[in-house]
This record gives C-alpha cells, structure tokens and sequence, in this order.
C-alpha cells in the first residue's frame, strides 16, 4: 500500500474522472458515497465533485444522510451521549435506500426525496421529490455509512487517525469518538471503500493507493 499526496483540486478530478468511467455511466444513475466523520468533512469533498461531473456531462443530485435520521425518539432513546447507539441507530438506512437508492436502480424512477427528517427540529423537512436523469450521478455524504449493505455504485472513505479525530472534533461532540473507534474496528472503513483518501490534515490530503 502506498500513500501518495494529491491537491484537493486534483483529488476531486480524479474522482470525477473515476466515476465517469464506471461502466455505463452515460446509460445509468451511478450513486457515490463520501463517507467519513463530520471532522473529515465528507459534505466539502462532495460538493466539490459537483462541477467537475457536470463539466464531464454528468448532472448531480447531492443529498447529505443527515436528512435521514431516526427520529429524536429513537435515536436518544439510551441518551444523548451514547455512542453505540449513534453508531446503531441514528441514520436510518431503510428509509435512506427506499427514497434515494432504490429508485436510481436500473430500470428505477429515478425520483429521489433530497431528504426526510429535518435534525435540529426533528420534523419533517416537507422537501419535494426530485428526478435524476439516466447518466446522472447521486452525490451522498455522511458518517458510518459502509458495511451497511447500501446499493452504491463508488464508496470514497476519508480517513482520519485517532490524534487526528480527535483533535478536530468539537468538544461537544468528543462523545462520539468511541463510536468511530468501533466503526475502523468492525468496518474497516478504509479498506471496505473503493477509494480511501487520508484528511489528517485537510489541505494536504493524501490518496491511498492498494496494490
């Protein structure tokens, strides 16, 4: 394995580049996940993608699994600390495949709900379906999102070391750093995804390269 230093600039065109080289891409939705803590800033990478895909003929839908949370009923049930339940149960997958992947499936409606369950306020967002035309690329970002069984098409994880986490994480949310703990030990995160990209230090990311 090596570790080679990339522009984010150059990041986000090699990602480009690689999504649009997956078969059929002209023909078919193609679902990508940015996955990493909020400390990585998964949201920045997929943002960023957004521009070179169109430039590469490809529109975007960008759609964050904050807006698929479990209700507040469920996800604090065991307390608002609780880091195996912020790892278990707060993003609720099922509704995250039913209203945004399944329907990008060959053969699919293409119709995506953006998203469900508004965080702070715990109500409804009320957001309007959107469709997703066939060469169009879903651009997700999140946490704890691989091992999950989710139908993706490319999974980028953007890794960061335990120092490095827990320098950059807020000290409110310093709680859910056992819960990231246990996601690299049972997930394995970075070599689970398709593309793994080190962020310790976010100007200067750095992309894995598996042989």
């Amino acid at each position: 394995m090596q570790v080679r230093p990339i522009s984010p600039d150059n990041l986000a065109e090699l990602l480009a580049d690689r999504i649009s080289a997956l078969p059929d891409a002209r023909g078919r939705r193609l679902r990508v996940a940015v996955d990493g803590a909020p400390a990585a800033r998964p949201g920045a990478l997929a943002d960023a993608l957004v521009e070179p895909l169109r430039l590469r003929g490809h529109p975007t839908l960008r759609v964050s699994a904050d807006g698929f949370l479990r209700p507040a009923s469920i996800r604090l049930e065991y307390g608002h600390q609780d880091a195996d339940a912020f790892h278990d149960l707060w993003l609720d997958d099922g509704a995250l495949a039913r209203e945004v992947l399944d329907p990008l499936e060959p053969g699919g409606s293409g119709r995506v709900l953006p998203s469900l369950r508004d965080p702070a306020t715990d109500r409804s967002t009320r957001a309007p379906y959107t469709e997703l035309p066939p060469g169009g690329v879903l651009l997700l970002d999140g946490a704890l999102l691989l091992g999950r069984w989710l139908p993706l098409e490319l999974t980028v994880h953007l890794a960061l070391g335990p120092a490095a986490l827990a320098r950059r994480t807020p000290a409110d949310q310093q709680w859910t750093l056992p819960a990231f703990a246990r996601y690299e030990a049972e997930t394995g995160p970075a070599a689970t995804a398709d593309v793994t990209v080190r962020v310790d230090d976010p100007r200067h990311p750095a992309l894995v390269e598996r042989p």
